[in-house]
This record gives structure tokens, sequence and C-alpha cells, in this order.
């Protein structure tokens, strides 16, 4: 079995409108097994686009116009997930890559019961499972995003930012996925509360051996948490690293100057050159 679990060569996306804006251009990364790698760079960078468009969730304008992008299943099987149709890749998204999507208010349906929204993906994904089932695991799953079981019959409007954002981890491990990709999961919330959000996610990496891509603006918060971490601008990967020499040595002037335009809690004040 390969050390890899997502391997994306020469990947490009395109929106196509008048001019034409290449939004991602010839990206080649490998996701290893139970490892976290962190994407960072600004806003409008292309981070969102291509984890969208690894996992073909992308809409018009978007067109990937090169590259592939397969999946090592720990099973032993190479997924080519660009060859996948449209039922095929409904059965692969939550089982084998899941989503953490950006603003849980939003991804929340706000007039359904945080325990039916959970368990509509086993309903989906585990049709074969009974009543009694999904709802053991629903719970299981709360319990477990420190949420608490008691909370299943809450509408999301009724939790706080921290719980909503608990929520959509639960949803996103509930078949137990490889790959999890988490876009921007704790741009909202506190310090705290962020604190929180991040170490849990450490443990469950821990627990069940998942790997996940951490998108996100904050490099200082990626230092902490990932095991590598690959820098954007304008749609192309600039460099790529261990998180230590990401911030010991970076290599890429731009990657210098992200770590320069963070406050540092000590030492005199410093103007940051662009």
């Amino acid at each position: 079995m390969t050390d890899s679990l997502l391997s994306v060569r020469d990947f490009s996306v395109v929106y196509d409108v008048d001019p034409p804006v290449e939004a991602v251009k010839n990206v080649t990364i490998d996701i290893k097994r139970g490892e976290i790698v962190g994407l960072a760079g600004e806003s409008g960078c292309g981070k969102t686009t291509l984890a969208y468009g690894v996992q073909r969730l992308l809409k018009p304008p978007a067109v990937i116009s090169s590259g592939n992008v397969v999946f090592h299943d720990e099973g032993g099987d190479d997924i080519d997930i660009n060859a996948l149709d449209a039922e095929e890749m409904r059965r692969f998204r939550w089982d084998k890559v899941s989503m953490v999507f950006q603003g849980a208010m939003n991804a929340l349906n706000p007039v359904a019961t945080i325990g039916s929204q959970l368990e509509d993906v086993f309903l989906v994904h585990r049709p074969e499972m009974s009543r009694a089932q999904r709802r053991a695991e629903v719970n299981d799953l709360l319990e477990i995003v420190k949420v608490g079981a008691q909370r299943r019959r809450s509408f999301p409007h009724e939790l706080s930012g921290g719980m909503r954002q608990r929520v959509m981890i639960a949803m996103a491990l509930a078949l137990r996925p490889q790959l999890m990709v988490m876009d921007e999961p704790t741009t909202a919330l506190d310090v705290l509360v962020q604190r929180e959000i991040l170490k849990q996610i450490s443990q469950l990496r821990h627990d069940f051996g998942f790997s996940v891509v951490f998108i996100t603006h904050d490099l200082p918060l990626l230092l902490e948490i990932s095991d590598r971490i690959a820098i954007m601008r304008e749609g192309e990967i600039v460099e790529l690293a261990d998180a230590d020499q990401i911030w010991t040595n970076p290599q890429h002037e731009y990657t210098r100057k992200l770590l320069r335009s963070f406050p540092r809690l000590t030492g005199e004040r410093g103007v940051v050159v662009r």
C-alpha cells in the first residue's frame, strides 16, 4: 500500500468568463495517510477552488481544464476521481472524503434538528441501517465531538457557533472517511473556541487515523497543527514543506512576507514590506 492517500497531478481550474480566469494552475501535491496538510494563502489565491475541484464540487463557470486526481483507497484500489460517474461520485463523497464547509450556520438546515440532519447521512449512504442503529450512531457522534447526545433535538440557531462547527465535524466524521477537507472551519469563532476546535481536530485525527487538509489564510494557526504546509499564491503552490521548515527556514519570498505580516507578542514594532 502506498503511503500517499491522495495524488493530485498538474491540476488546473479555469473560470470560463470573459476574459477567462486561471484560478488554479498546474498544482501537484500528495496527501499522505494520517497527516494534516495546511493550505495557506491570501483570500482569492485559489485554496477553496483547489479543494472543491479535487472533489468535483465546482459549478459553472468553473471548469477543470487539466490534471488528474487519484485516491489510493486503504483497500488497495486506486480510484481515478475524474473518471467516476455521478452516482459513483455521490457514493465516494463522505464515505472516502468528507468536507467541513466554511460557515456552519449556512451549511446546516435551519428548519431541521441536528439529529435528523446527522441521520440523513446514514439514510443516504447506509440505507441498510435500522432507525435504532442510526440514532445510536448519531448519539455517539455528538458525544465524540463534545456536543452531547441531548442536543440531537436542537435546531442550529439554538447552538453556539462553536457547537454548530462541532456538529459539522461530526457530520464529516460520520462514515469514518479517510480524508477530511476543512475549509476555514474556525474563521468566525473567537480565540478560545477556536483553540478548543483545533485541539479536538488533532485528537480525532489521532483517534481515527484520517488525513486532514486544513484551509485557512491564518498561517500561524497552521504552524501549530500541521505536519506540512502548502503556500498558495495566484493559483499556484509556491512552497510545500514541513511546518517546522516553513517557520524556521522558508524558501520563498512570499512565504517570508506572510510570516512577517502577523504581529508578534514581543519585540519592537515593524513595518511589513510589500
